[in-house]
């Protein structure tokens, strides 16, 4: 029944802007991009935070005019960052923090865009690689292990700042074509290729990426970082197909190929390959 009703939802609300990009075509791409962006779940509330995120030293610091939360568990100099992904949270990390811990290392999680305890209602990869690179400028990441969008983002970061401290990337069930996800978004809500246009230009005119163009798999191509990509093959929500596009460019990547975890990727011999890879020379 919840299936139902929010394949209704979506029919119901893709009808509207469909309408609404003829009589009003600002309106309806602003209502369309607000769908697309605003996540509907992954907020934490400081009265009902996790054990495992009240144990850690928690920091909210400012970029421009947002507000963003990081939790760190202090180890050794070298440092990995976790950076979850799309309606989610620091929280994700709990089944993996107990691996990253005995490596020694220095763990600094933060909270997406509109995720978490950081303020603000829109997520966009160009922001949240801004949140990265400003933990980036203090702490000298030696590796990243990010999640879903979170392995855009990461990616997205890397090709834009160069961050020469950067040694290890992983991406767990990241997705690569912009323009898939786009295009799930449309098919989705059956939205009619007036709005889907105005979504490419709009991403075009305000962040200057190109839709056609944008990819992990073009963002990390030739990348000397050493990486791991995971993904499983019944991931219902990245395809698995998205993790072969981005190995074929990332030389300095290795695949590992799971079953039955689905898009989470939550598993204790995945967890200590990673564990493992980042201690690794």
């Amino acid at each position: 029944m919840k299936k139902i009703n929010y394949l209704l939802l979506t029919k119901t609300l893709g009808f509207y802007v469909n309408v609404l990009s003829y009589l009003n075509s600002k309106k309806a791409l602003t209502l369309a991009y607000q769908l697309f962006s605003e996540p509907r779940k992954g907020r934490l509330h400081l009265d009902k935070l996790p054990e495992l995120l009240v144990q850690s030293q928690m920091e909210n610091h400012q970029n421009g005019n947002d507000k963003y939360q990081t939790y760190t568990w202090k180890g050794n100099k070298d440092v990995v960052f976790l950076i979850h992904g799309w309606e989610s949270n620091t929280s994700r990390w709990e089944k993996l923090l107990p691996y990253l811990k005995k490596t020694g290392l220095t763990i600094i999680a933060i909270d997406a865009p509109a995720h978490g305890l950081s303020n603000g209602k829109e997520f966009n990869v160009p922001k949240y690689a801004e949140f990265i690179n400003s933990q980036a400028q203090i702490h000298k990441p030696k590796h990243i292990i990010s999640h879903s969008l979170g392995g855009v983002a990461s990616a997205y970061y890397q090709n834009k700042y160069n961050d020469t401290t950067l040694e290890k990337m992983i991406l767990l069930g990241s997705p690569s074509d912009l323009k898939i996800i786009i295009n799930n978004f449309v098919q989705l809500l059956s939205l009619n290729s007036r709005v889907h246009q105005s979504l490419i230009s709009y991403t075009k005119k305000r962040f200057n990426i190109d839709v056609a163009e944008f990819s992990t798999s073009n963002l990390l191509k030739n990348s000397p970082i050493k990486g791991i990509i995971a993904h499983d093959t019944s991931d219902k929500i990245v395809a698995y197909s998205e993790a072969q596009k981005v190995l074929s460019t990332w030389k300095n990547a290795t695949l590992i190929t799971t079953q039955g975890l689905g898009h989470s990727l939550h598993d204790d011999d995945l967890y200590e390959q990673v564990a493992t890879f980042l201690l690794e020379g």
